[in-house]
This record gives C-alpha cells, structure tokens and sequence, in this order.
C-alpha cells in the first residue's frame, strides 16, 4: 500500500471510531448496589454537572457538551464477555452502568496549519499529506464522570483491571454498526489522582494499519472519571501521544 493511501485509509477508519468516541458519554444507568455500604449513594446528574470539567478550567483544551446521539450501552458489544469493559471504555463510557453518568469532549486548542496544499504537485511531493497530519495532530478526550452506589465505584475499576490483564491479546467490541479490532491491550502507567486508578493502551488494526488509543480511569470515592483520548495526526505520523495529564489534573481537581 502507498504511503498516501494508506494514510487515506487511516483517516477514514480512525475518523469513524472518533466519531463514535465523540458522540458517547450521555448516557444513563443503573447498577446493582452490592449492599456492603447501603449509606453510600450516587451522586445526581446536577452534582455530577457541578462537578465535571468546565470550559476555561484546563489551559489550551476547549471542553464542549457530548452529542444526544450516544449509542445506548445495551448497544455495545464484546467477543468475549470479560473484555467488556474495554469495550465501554474505548466508547467514551465508564467500564460498568453507573447509576448517573455525564460526559464532555475535551479538545486541544491548536491552531490549523496555513500551509495548505494547493496543487497537484503539493500533493505529488508531499505537502498534502504533511499538512493533513499537522491539521489533525491534537488530542482529543472523551470525559465521563460516573457515579455509584455502595462499592460499584470499586466494583467497576477492579472488573477493568482483570479485562486489562485478560483481554492482552485482544477482542472485538463496539456497536454493530463500528466494531473495532483490538489486537493488543498493555497496563500503562496511570497518572496517580484519585483514590486508585487503571489506565492501558489498545492497539487497534485499522484496515492493516496499528493504531494506539489511550485511557485512563480514575476512581474518586464512588465516582469515576474515565478519559479516553485519540490523536489521529499522531497515528498517521507514527508518533506517541497519551491521555493529556492536564486534563486528567484539572478534572481531579474537581472531585478533590
């Protein structure tokens, strides 16, 4: 495959994980108190809006509303059941059904590049294709905060922590209408907020193309806050990129 078309292809295929990324977050859901703490209750929607991440609250990231077309959770699929939580996650959405959950979109605030390609011979020698990447080199995070009752806060990160470890040679999950192809899962360093956390990398196969995606979820109290970050420019460039730790400070910040 030529490199040019092959970024092509990337750009589509990773635009329509994105897209579905961008869009989830909305949703809401109950879950089954375990009952070993009846005195500890969720948080409501207006104390999760009160607290989730603000526009101007974190330098250089412009922080939107999540879309209302949010793929329903019951929607989300998994090859094997264990490896469910990944799934939820690389959707924008807490790994179990909380009982109150509200997302955001936190954007990178980066101006696009002048250099824009022309004519055929910017495109012959490459421009294009470097504009293209520089255009599109900027993370993006999906922002889900999440709330339990009792210990399903726990409950929920101790399940993404054994899909993490059970799921390292990959599954199949998402809607049916974008499933994705993760052929690898590895536990990445988390960002040491919150009360613990778990964070990995799934690499995806993007029609032959590896494509890393990035999350980290953090637990605080009975709430979690889980940030999924992708960066298409990276991707295409073969360049690393991670869940922004300014984002993940700021959001914490929040939820003491």
């Amino acid at each position: 495959m030529k490199r040019s078309s092959g970024v092509r292809i990337r750009a589509l295929a990773v635009g329509g994980a994105l897209s579905l990324a961008l869009i989830a977050g909305c949703s809401e859901g109950s879950s089954k108190d375990t009952g070993s703490a009846p005195s500890v209750r969720a948080l409501s929607t207006a104390q999760l809006k009160q607290r989730i991440l603000t526009q101007d609250e974190v330098d250089g990231y412009k922080v939107n509303a999540v879309g209302e077309a949010a793929p329903g959770r019951s929607g989300i699929r998994s090859s094997d059941e264990k490896c469910r939580p990944l799934a939820y996650v690389l959707t924008g959405l807490a790994p179990a059904a909380p009982v109150t959950e509200i997302g955001r979109t936190v954007r990178e605030d980066k101006k696009d590049p002048t250099d824009d390609a022309t004519s055929l011979d910017d495109l012959a020698d490459g421009t294009f294709e470097s504009s293209l990447k520089d255009s599109m080199n900027l993370d993006i995070t999906s922002l889900d905060l999440s709330s339990y009752d009792g210990d399903g806060a726990e409950q929920a990160l101790k399940a993404l922590s054994t899909a993490v470890a059970s799921c390292a040679t990959g599954f199949t999950g998402g809607t049916s209408e974008d499933e994705q192809k993760v052929t690898k899962v590895t536990a990445a360093k988390p960002s040491g907020t919150g009360d613990e956390s778990v964070a990995f990398t799934a690499i995806t196969d993007m029609d032959g193309d590896k494509a890393p995606l990035h999350a980290e979820v953090v637990r605080h109290g009975n709430t979690l806050a889980t940030y999924f970050t992708m960066n298409i420019g990276a991707m295409m460039a073969d360049k690393t990129y991670t869940v922004p730790t300014a984002v993940i400070k700021a959001q914490s910040a929040k939820l003491g």
